[in-house]
Parts: C-alpha cells; structure tokens; sequence
C-alpha cells in the first residue's frame, strides 16, 4: 500500500509537469516530451486504477491548464422522517448521494442546485455546507486528487423524478442500503451525525 502511494505520487507529478509544459511551451520538441509525460503517467495510472490507458490520457488532455483538484458537490435531502434520498446509478448500479463535478462558471452552490434537478426533478434551496470529502489518487480507481462538497439542501419545488443516470430515486433509511456509490455511504454517516448534533 505504502508503495502504490509512492507511486501514485510520483504519477501525480510526472501528469502535472506534462499537462502544465503543454499548456505553455512554444519549442515543439519540448511539446513532444510533455505529451511523453502524460503517455507515460496515464500508463502508469492504467496499471493500478484498471482503466485504460487511451481513456485516462484523453481525460488528461481536457485537463489542461494548471493542475488543481477536481470538485465535487452532493446534496443530502432529508424527508420528515428523517430519511436520505438518494439514486441509484445507471452506470455502476450502486446507491448514491444525488450530486456531480462542478462546472465553470457555477457556484458550487449553482451546480448542486443543478445537479438535484436533473437527477432528481427537486428544485432545492442550499442551507449549509456539512463537511467535505477529499479523493486521493488511487482511491476508488480514480487517477486524480479531487475535493466533493456534501451540502445540506431543503425541498422548495419540483417533484420527483428519475433521470437518464439513474434507476430509482427516492428517500431511504441508510440502514437498508447495502451497496453504495465510492464514499457515499460516509456522507450520508456525516449528515447524520452532523444533524444529531444539532439537535
């Protein structure tokens, strides 16, 4: 273990020189070595995420720029019983917190509005941040480092509905989940945790 995160470290920077040497040399040959950089990062990424490595080198390549972590947000949605609602991916088949990557030009509080929607057809208001979640290369197969803000959201419209990335929506008691989505499940504790406190 304490050697994949050596190496996922070092694959971590080799990507990073390669993607910010790209971004702004003007010497071909020196473009050519970059781009050698980021084949050689995204094969080693292959190697211990499982993904191909065509797939991690084209996700690279749109990342171009410098390098900073990707965001995250979810929305934990509490009914009057104090259940979660949540999704079943389309893509993994497992139990989610509603919630996606940020995008340019969105608040973060923008976007989880955004994503409750479409996934969920809810139209919410944004109460509180409850705590945020760090990915680290390697983790759950990823290749990058990414931050996913878990916010506390209120019901003000809209009803529900299940969009193209989902199988099921609706509200359900933790305990009766037994497949979930990466860390999910570890939000959805938190958000508990956080209200119990509170209350």
């Amino acid at each position: 273990m304490k050697q994949d995160k050596y190496i996922l470290d070092l694959l971590d920077e080799i990507r990073s020189i390669g993607q910010l040497g790209i971004c702004f040399c003007k010497d071909e040959y020196d473009k050519h070595r970059y781009n050698r950089l980021m084949e050689l990062a995204a094969e080693g990424y292959s190697s211990i995420c499982k993904e191909p490595q065509n797939i991690i080198l084209e996700r690279f390549k749109k990342e171009l720029g410098y390098i900073t972590p990707k965001i995250g947000v979810n929305g934990i949605v509490f009914n009057e019983n104090y259940n979660i609602l949540l999704d079943r991916r389309s893509d993994d088949k497992l139990w989610g917190i509603p919630g996606g990557w940020a995008e340019n030009g969105e608040s973060p509080e923008a976007s989880i509005k955004r994503e409750l929607f479409e996934e969920t057809g809810y139209e919410v208001e944004v109460e509180n941040v409850i705590d945020i979640f760090t990915r680290l290369p390697g983790d759950f197969g990823q290749p990058h480092t990414s931050y996913h803000i878990l916010y506390l959201c209120k019901i003000k419209g809209g009803s529900l509905k299940i969009s193209s990335e989902s199988i099921e929506v609706g509200f359900h008691n933790i305990n009766d989940i037994r497949e979930w989505h990466k860390d999910h499940f570890a939000m959805a504790e938190k958000a508990y945790s956080t209200l119990n406190s509170e209350n």
